[in-house]
């Protein structure tokens, strides 16, 4: 899965007490190891869709993780981190959150790590267009250019309607769309909800619709396999945790870069463990994503620096 980043200094969890002082290098290895924790549960979810059902391994991940948020409420504050105002918000969200998993899981049974991951990262990119209709944001026509160019770079990925293209290919496209709408409602909650509870209901709502569908694909793990599929659950957690604790430290126009240094490990993983290695187009279009991903963040990290001068 993708790192979800804020868009709004302002979406920064706020602890309780004095803000803490930026510390732009300790956030930005903060960001890194946040980053490559979500490299190796998609490398995990990856081997693991090799011997199990799609819908066993989206089980394990939520299931896994939910275990892991409840045995840290005590330390996060007891069940008052838990409290919500908007469940039905929440519900939604976890909805789209398992629709993501779902697509993102069942496209990396099929394609390398490096070319669905690339794709998924046109989420900032359909955010930025989103945030027009569901926020009444005003998007200027440099932003409007480089979203126009990181949709060229996805095509260039897809390459539609060439044989030798893989059909899920499609899948981490519309992965990208449900996680744009997530982190649109996620936006939408910064003020009334906790991080720790807009962490919590998605994953616990995710594990209980996968509960209720896995008995219909379920095959017995062996323990080494189920020792994978319970990492799988820290490595979600943990990643979640270090990337909360980052941005408490740096703004988010410091660190969205280095998220898409997630494409670099999932390239990396993806040779060395399943000798995948995307081709040439794959590389081309991936560095016109990331490249018009980065200018989005620049630019509205500008006109908020300037909406603050004035």
């Amino acid at each position: 899965m993708l790192a979800a980043l804020p868009h709004e200094p302002s979406e920064r969890p706020a602890p309780p007490g004095p803000a803490p002082t930026d510390q732009p290098g300790k956030a930005i290895l903060l960001m890194l190891s946040a980053v490559l924790t979500f490299n190796l549960l998609d490398s995990s979810a990856k081997w693991l869709t090799g011997g199990y059902p799609v819908a066993m391994v989206v089980w394990s991940r939520y299931v896994f993780s939910v275990l892991l948020m409840l045995a840290a409420v005590p330390w996060l504050g007891g069940l008052s981190a838990l409290r919500t105002r908007r469940p039905a918000m929440q519900a939604v969200r976890g909805v789209l959150l398992l629709a993501c998993t779902i697509l993102f899981m069942t496209a990396i049974a099929y394609i390398p790590l490096a070319t669905a991951t690339a794709i998924g990262f046109a989420s900032p990119l359909f955010v930025t267009a989103l945030s027009i209709p569901l926020l009444g944001e005003r998007v200027g026509p440099r932003r409007w250019a480089a979203v126009l160019a990181g949709f060229a770079g996805v095509v260039i990925v897809i390459r539609p309607g060439l044989g030798s293209v893989h059909w899920a290919t499609v899948l981490p496209l519309l992965m990208a769309i449900c996680y744009a709408a997530y982190q649109i409602l996620t936006r939408m909650l910064r003020v009334s909800e906790g991080p720790f509870a807009s962490l919590f209901y998605p994953a616990l709502l995710g594990a209980l619709l996968a509960s209720a569908a896995v008995p219909f694909f379920w095959v017995t793990p062996r323990w080494p396999d189920l020792g994978l599929m319970a990492l799988m659950g820290l490595f979600g957690g943990t990643g979640h945790f270090i990337m909360i604790r980052a941005f408490a430290l740096a703004p988010v126009s410091t660190l969205a870069p280095f998220a898409y240094c997630q494409i670099i490990g999932a390239a990396g993983l993806g040779y060395a463990i399943f000798g995948d290695l995307p081709d040439w187009p794959t590389g081309v279009g991936t560095a016109v994503i990331v490249a018009s991903g980065i200018y989005v963040w620049h630019r509205e990290a500008v006109l908020r620096g300037a909406a603050r001068q004035s």
